[in-house]
C-alpha cells in the first residue's frame, strides 16, 4: 500500500481505536518490529527563507523547534568579514539555532571554490553544499584534502543539465575522494520519474545530507507542496534511512508560499516528526 498522510493517519488512528476493543489484538497480524529512533537530525535549508530576513527566519525555526540551518549567502554573504560572520552566528545562537553547513554554492571557477571553503571555515562548519562545474572537480578534490571538509553536490532534477540525478552525480565523483558526496534532493529525483529511496540505497555511503520536500507530480512541472500532500512515500524513505543508520541531516527545503512560508514549513516538519514517531512506536 502506498503511504500518504491520509492513510498514515487512518491506519495509526485505527490502531489506537482497536487497542481498546477486547479480543482484537488476538485477531491482528503480528506487528512489525519498531525501528529504533532515527540517528539523523532534521534541519531547514536557507533557501526556504529566500524572501525572509534572517531574524524572522530564525524566529520561524524556533516556532517549529528545528535547531539546524543550512546557511545561504543571502543571509550571510560569501564575502562577509569574520566580524560580520561572528555577529550572525551570535544572533543564530540567541535563537538556539546553529549552522550545519553552507550552500548550495555554485562554483564556476577555482576562485569560487577557494572562497566557499574559506567561508565555511569562518562559519565553523565542515560541510559545503556545492554545485561545482564538472571540469573543476579535480580542484575540489584537492580542497577537501587540504581542509578535511566534505563537499556535498546538490542534484537539480530536470531544471538544470548539471547534475540532474543521483546517477549523474555518481558518474562524476565515484573515483574522487570519499569526502566528495551528495546533498541528495529527493523531490528533484522524483521529478525525473526516479525512485529516491532506491537511489539512497545505491549511494548511501556517500550521501551526507538530504534536501527533503514533497512534490505533486513526477515530472518537470511537479513542484513543492506541504509534506504529506504530494506523491513521495516518506514512510518508506525514512524507514530505509533508519534501517541503514543514516546519521547525517534531513533538511527541509520548502519552496512554496515563499513570501509567507511558516504554515507550510510547520505542517511539513510536523508531518516528518509524526511519520518518524509512527515508525519508532508502531
Amino acid at each position: 500500500m502506498k503511504f500518504s498522510r491520509r492513510n498514515f493517519i487512518k491506519t495509526s488512528g485505527a490502531g489506537v481505536i482497536a487497542a481498546g476493543i477486547p479480543g482484537y489484538a488476538a485477531a491482528k497480524p503480528a506487528a512489525a518490529v519498531p525501528l529504533k529512533p532515527a540517528a539523523f537530525k532534521l534541519a531547514i535549508a536557507g533557501f526556504s527563507f529566500a524572501k525572509i530576513n534572517l531574524d524572522d527566519s530564525l524566529a520561524m525555526m524556533k516556532k517549529v523547534d528545528v535547531k539546524l540551518l543550512g546557511v545561504k549567502d543571502f543571509h550571510l554573504p560569501l564575502d562577509s568579514t569574520k566580524e560580520h560572520i561572528d555577529q550572525t552566528l551570535a544572533k543564530m545562537k540567541s535563537f538556539d539555532v546553529e549552522p550545519y553547513g553552507v550552500g548550495p554554492i555554485y562554483m564556476r571557477s577555482e576562485q569560487a571554490i577557494d572562497q566557499a571553503f574559506a567561508y565555511a571555515k569562518l562559519v565553523g562548519v565542515n560541510l559545503v553544499i556545492g554545485v561545482p562545474n564538472v571540469e573543476l572537480l579535480p580542484y575540489v578534490d584537492k580542497k577537501v584534502k587540504e581542509y578535511n571538509f566534505r563537499l556535498a553536490i546538490h542534484n537539480h532534477g530536470p531544471d538544470l543539465p548539471l547534475y540532474p540525478s543521483a546517477d549523474s552525480v555518481w558518474k562524476e565523483i565515484k573515483d574522487l575522494d570519499p569526502r566528495i558526496g551528495f546533498c541528495f534532493d529527493i523531490a528533484h529525483e522524483t521529478r525525473l520519474g526516479l525512485d529516491p529511496t532506491a537511489a539512497y540505497l545505491k549511494y548511501k555511503d556517500r550521501i551526507f545530507d538530504f534536501h527533503i520536500w514533497d512534490c505533486d507530480k513526477a515530472e518537470k512541472a511537479g513542484w513543492c507542496v506541504e509534506a504529506g500532500r504530494g506523491i513521495i512515500d516518506f514512510p518508506r524513505f525514512f524507514t530505509a534511512l533508519c534501517e541503514n543508520n543514516f546519521s547525517g541531516t534531513c533538511t527541509l527545503e520548502y519552496g512554496k508560499d515563499m513570501d509567507d512560508p511558516l504554515a507550510g514549513i510547520a505542517e511539513s516538519i510536523g508531518y516528518f516528526k509524526g511519520v518518524l514517531a509512527g515508525l519508532s512506536f508502531s
